[in-house]
């Protein structure tokens, strides 16, 4: 692989996010179980979410509106205010979770810095990423950062121009082969799929990736032996 720049997915791949996400989804569906059952809740939810995508994007305050707008929903417009400010509460206070990186991340960039042009490349909100990026303290490890209002291929042949690169000398790195894997490979990059033990339902795809370009490990640090140090 002739790599010049690997770039990095962010949420779940530096750092731990979708559990956070998850526990605050938990906290709001038992809001209106007096109404519907959690994982009628859950999915109605879903649904708005992804009906807002285009709206509102990724990342927590998108999910805020889609709780609220979930809640009137739900109650046909007859929830009590006290709701609603809870749903605002639980959402300052996912932005507010500490960043906790996961195992590996810090040897890895460490090992890569002095031999390629580092990236992140991660989509959400713009004011939440950067925040949990400087909370991070991996920032000094990077070139340069890609907030990315979604991670489609022409979204990556954006990025990769701004590089001033070919699609064949950039590496993606992600737990999500929806986002981070399959548009890459098909402007002719290369990915690298690191699992993560919790997916979003929106991530997940049903298929098997075989692609000359793509490999999957199974921690972070097994990416030292696929490029050349």
């Amino acid at each position: 692989m002739s790599i010049k720049v690997i770039a990095f997915d962010a949420d779940d791949t530096l750092w731990v996010n979708e559990p956070y996400f998850q526990e605050t989804e938990h906290k709001f569906c038992q809001l209106l179980e007096d109404y519907l059952p959690q994982h009628s809740v859950s999915q109605e939810l879903f649904k708005i979410q992804m009906e807002n995508l285009s709206l509102y994007g990724y990342g927590v305050k998108a999910f805020v509106l889609s709780m609220v707008e979930t809640a009137l929903k739900v109650t046909e417009n007859t929830l009590n205010v006290t709701v609603i400010e809870k749903v605002l509460e639980n959402g300052k206070e996912l932005l507010a979770k500490p960043i906790e990186l996961l195992d590996g991340v810090e040897d890895v960039l460490n090992a890569l810095k002095g031999n390629f042009r580092l990236v992140v490349a991660t989509k959400g909100d713009l004011l939440d990423q950067e925040r949990k990026l400087k909370k991070s303290g991996l920032e000094h490890f990077f070139h340069h950062i890609e907030i990315m209002s979604d991670k489609k291929e022409k979204d990556y042949l954006k990025l990769i121009r701004h590089l001033d690169i070919q699609p064949e000398e950039f590496l993606m790195i992600g737990n999500s082969l929806k986002s981070d894997v399959l548009p890459v490979l098909a402007i002719g990059g290369h990915a690298v799929h690191v699992p993560y033990h919790i997916t979003w339902a929106h991530e997940k795809i049903e298929h098997n990736v075989e692609h000359e370009n793509f490999r999957s490990i199974t921690t972070i640090n097994e990416i030292l032996s696929h490029v050349a140090l």
